[in-house]
């Protein structure tokens, strides 16, 4: 199905209301155009796009509520999807927590998205992958890769007046570089709304060079050292206390910052004043939509401001509770950093370890947020401002409130992805003293 235009997605999403016979009916749409493109062993294995609709419609008698989603988009079905989403609330017990849905809400318009992203070819993928293809050529590597693209739009409606509509763009581009023996790695990731910012080749030459130099790694004993982590080493730590900043659970004891007698850390300072974190649709470098899932509208939020915790997201049924303004969790989150590169903050240290990558992220304690994980893809020891040599991998134990406590300089903020959730951030490089290596890993 082609992406439907405000007017289209408007007469349908009219068209569906019309079959209610509810006390509220809410239906969301969304649709989308993906291309993708993957390689390994230096040759492409998959290419291939998708276009897919989903539709939701949501009815409530009174506190029972049912959902029931189609993607069928003729008259007759139209009307099977809304008659089922009664027939399953009418079955449904009444819900204590249910919320009447939204009234008529305003949006600015948003910046998500980009024609030039929007025209993806397959031939430019394909163009742009034998431009990494050549990297690995030249460079004697085996490189494996994925480039994906997305061109949607979202559009929701309810019974009580409320109408948002968005389109959005976006491309993820991903890279690993081994050296023939599998003994060096080097990875690198970058996303973007445009897709005229990405270059491949670049970002190809960063994970070849960290592949090449890390083939001959040396083992070095675990312990605590200053580690300088790149943005895409970053973000996996550092969303934990993202999608941690739920006010319920902290209010209820479950979350790293609850505090003993129901009280929590909102107000308080978490981390080092340094730390700025905030979410704002608009931002030129990581605009997301305007609206959140539940027709909420997004604004520009201070998360974490000079390292105290400035506000936490609440449901509308716990805002309600509570008597404070329901604040929907952000799609992406940006953080302040300084003016010095990746290489200026190397060039810095007198001694510490470099780390392109976390992965394998679990949870040890989520009432310290201590997580474990292993280094891979290029871990490097710095001596006297200079890169010296590659490492063997480690396992970690950290708690990224503990890392942000022991903060010593941040580097000028990235786009970049998380490889644990796929979302992408803002986010400076940053040194951090004492982080903890418990042991080695083998893995490259």
């Amino acid at each position: 199905m082609a992406i439907l235009t405000k007017d289209e997605a408007h007469a349908l999403l009219k068209k569906i209301l019309s079959y209610s016979r509810a006390d509220e009916c809410e239906v969301n749409i969304n649709g989308s155009h993906n291309g993708n493109i993957r390689y390994a062993r230096n040759a492409v294995s998959t290419s291939g796009g998708i276009s897919q609709t989903n539709l939701v419609v949501s009815s409530a008698f009174g506190k029972k509520l049912g959902v029931a989603t189609i993607n069928e988009l003729d008259a007759a079905s139209l009307e099977k999807v809304v008659r089922r989403s009664e027939e399953l609330a009418q079955l449904a017990p009444e819900n204590p927590e249910f919320v009447s849905f939204l009234g008529p809400q305003i949006y600015p318009d948003s910046i998500t998205f980009v024609p030039a992203t929007a025209a993806i070819t397959p031939k430019i993928r394909a163009d742009a992958v034998a431009q990494s293809l050549q990297v690995a050529k030249d460079a004697n590597l085996i490189s494996a890769g994925f480039l994906e693209d997305r061109n949607g739009f979202a559009a929701m409606m309810n019974s009580k007046g409320l109408f948002a509509y968005n389109t959005a763009t976006n491309v993820n581009f991903s890279v690993t570089m081994r050296t023939q023996d599998g003994k060096g790695s080097g990875y690198a990731t970058r996303g973007y709304n445009d897709v005229t910012k990405l270059d491949a080749m670049a970002v190809t030459k960063i994970a070849a060079d960290k592949g090449l130099k890390s083939a001959t790694a040396q083992a070095i004993e675990p312990g605590k050292y200053t580690v300088i982590l790149e943005p895409a080493a970053a973000a996996v730590l550092l969303e934990n206390i993202l999608f941690g900043l739920d006010a319920r659970q902290a209010d209820e004891g479950r979350s790293f910052l609850s505090k003993p007698g129901g009280k929590t850390s909102l107000g308080e300072k978490l981390v080092d004043e340094r730390v700025t974190m905030y979410s704002d649709p608009w931002h030129p470098e990581l605009p997301t939509s305007p609206w959140a899932s539940d027709g909420r509208p997004h604004e520009k939020v201070s998360w974490i401001e000079k390292g105290v915790v400035k506000n936490l997201t609440y449901s509308r049924f716990w805002a309600q509770k509570k008597g404070v303004k329901a604040i929907p969790s952000p799609d992406a989150v940006i953080m302040d950093g300084g003016s010095k590169t990746l290489e200026q903050l190397i060039k810095d240290t007198k001694k510490g370890i470099l780390v392109t990558r976390l992965w394998y992220i679990r949870n040890v304690d989520p009432q310290t947020l201590l997580l474990t994980g292993l280094t891979r893809d290029g871990t490097f020891y710095i001596e006297n401002g200079i890169i010296k040599f590659p490492i063997k991998n480690f396992r970690f134990n950290e708690s990224p409130v503990i890392m942000l406590n022991n903060l010593e300089e941040l580097g000028r903020p990235e786009r970049t992805v998380s490889v644990e959730t796929n979302t992408n951030y803002l986010l400076p490089p940053m040194k951090i003293r004492d982080f903890t290596f418990t042991s080695l890993s083998d893995a490259v």
